[in-house]
């Protein structure tokens, strides 16, 4: 009985396996990174027995926009196509008496019922197919725990400080090569392979590499204000620092970042800000212009003084002043100096030549005719000798030789026998280039 059912078994296995299959994929949402293909099958269909893991020479396999479609035979990728469209597939080891062929057709059926009988009836192969989400994947939040470091770096005032920043924002990421994806992330899903599976360790790696990120945008010298603006830059160094982890070992790719807001902790706000307001008073005339700012709030406080009166309050304004060693004047002075000397460094404009033709006595500038200063006309140019054919004939001014007709000769060296030359050596003499 049991040889009797395997005989059975893969007689109508093989013959509901010769139907050509058309396999597609449905929409897929936002969330799912892999689908396995379906095969479409309806109330009118009469390939309901076949076995869903073969697909039989002829069958059709559908890529939509924004779809990659991989065929993985008995464990292993055979076929990749990313191309919308209609795919054939043809190179399989299950031939149809559909396609190619009847009488083949025929023949690979019997050895292929002779195959299976020794493996009780099934059929020892695994065919499957796999789409994957080439599209971008938005809305991925991420935001910093912890402080991450930031070197803010400043040369216009000698700044190199490191600070501790918070942010949060979007980023969004795309499968870049799906192979990588299938081999080492995915491998053969039985239904789906949605984002939940490893956005944890996405964004645990994406947070992981701000840090050297944050370095790399703080050595072009933007400001971590100004991180918001400079998005693509963010982008493309987090596609370095993640490049092994990301594009090497799993094939994906970020498209964008979007950071919504950056913060930095007070004491490092007020650091930033002292150290700015302390290079601001490097020069006098800055210092001068607040010295003058605050002896006038001074004034304005000893003048509204009541208790002491205003005489005492200007008295104990004017000491304390005067302990200072500086006033504003010095300043103001002290800066006007300095841009003297800056102006006085400055190389002088480059002076331009008068316009006009020169005479031999010494006149330059002259625009007419004759030399302003002696009165001897504007000498002629100098006539253009013209080229030299190799037959002899000078003084050639166009394209053709007056003597032979012969094309003007490329650029190149003429020979003391008269030949024009491109080589090392005369072509007409042998003489080398002197």
């Amino acid at each position: 009985m049991g040889l009797i059912k395997a005989i059975a078994g893969a007689a109508g296995g093989v013959l509901a396996d010769s139907w050509r299959d058309y396999f597609y994929c449905e929409a897929l949402e936002k969330d799912i990174l892999a689908a396995k293909g379906q095969k479409r099958q309806s109330a009118r269909s009469s390939n309901t027995r076949g076995n869903e893991n073969i697909i039989t020479n002829g069958s059709i396999i559908a890529v939509a926009d924004g779809q990659c479609m991989i065929l993985v035979d008995q464990g292993k990728v055979t076929e990749l196509c990313a191309e919308p469209g209609e795919f054939l597939y043809d190179s399989g080891t299950e031939a149809s008496i559909m396609y190619g062929g009847l009488g083949q057709g025929l023949k690979s059926s019997f050895q292929r019922i002779g195959k299976r009988f020794t493996f009780g009836g099934e059929a020892p192969k695994d065919q499957r197919v796999y789409y994957f989400n080439t599209k971008e994947l938005v809305d991925n939040r991420f935001g910093t725990t912890s402080p991450v470091p930031f070197r803010v770096v400043d040369k216009n005032i000698g700044l190199d400080i490191d600070i501790a920043i918070r942010c949060n924002g979007v980023y969004s990421y795309k499968v870049a090569d799906p192979m990588l994806f299938y081999t080492n992330v995915c491998g053969n899903v039985e239904a789906a392979y949605n984002r939940a599976q490893i956005d944890s360790q996405l964004k645990s790696e994406f947070l992981t590499a701000l840090q050297p990120a944050f370095a790399k945008i703080s050595e072009m010298g933007i400001r971590y204000s100004a991180l918001p603006g400079h998005t693509l830059e963010l982008a493309d160094a987090m596609n370095e620092v993640l490049t092994k982890k990301w594009s090497d070992l799993r094939g994906l790719a970020i498209v964008s970042v979007g950071i919504n807001t950056v913060n930095a902790s007070k004491e490092d706000e007020d650091l930033i800000k002292q150290a700015q307001r302390g290079a601001m008073m490097r020069d006098p005339t800055m210092a001068a212009a607040q010295l003058t700012a605050a002896q006038t709030d001074a004034m304005r406080a000893a003048a509204s003084n009541t208790s002491t009166g205003p005489a005492m309050a200007f008295m104990g304004m004017n000491m304390a002043g005067a302990a200072g060693g500086m006033n504003a004047g010095n300043l103001f002075a002290m800066g006007q100096q300095q841009q003297q000397q800056q102006y006085q460094q400055q190389p002088p404009p480059p002076t331009a030549a008068p316009a006009g033709w020169q005479c031999a006595c010494g006149q330059a500038g002259n625009a007419g005719k004759f030399c302003a200063n002696c009165g001897q006309p504007q000498p002629a140019p100098a006539p253009d000798n013209g080229w030299a054919c190799a037959c002899g004939q000078a003084g050639n001014a166009g394209k053709f030789c007056q003597g032979c007709g012969q094309p003007q000769p490329a650029a190149g060296w003429q020979c003391s026998c008269g030949a024009v030359n491109q080589g090392k050596f005369c072509a007409e003499c042998g003489k080398p280039q002197a």
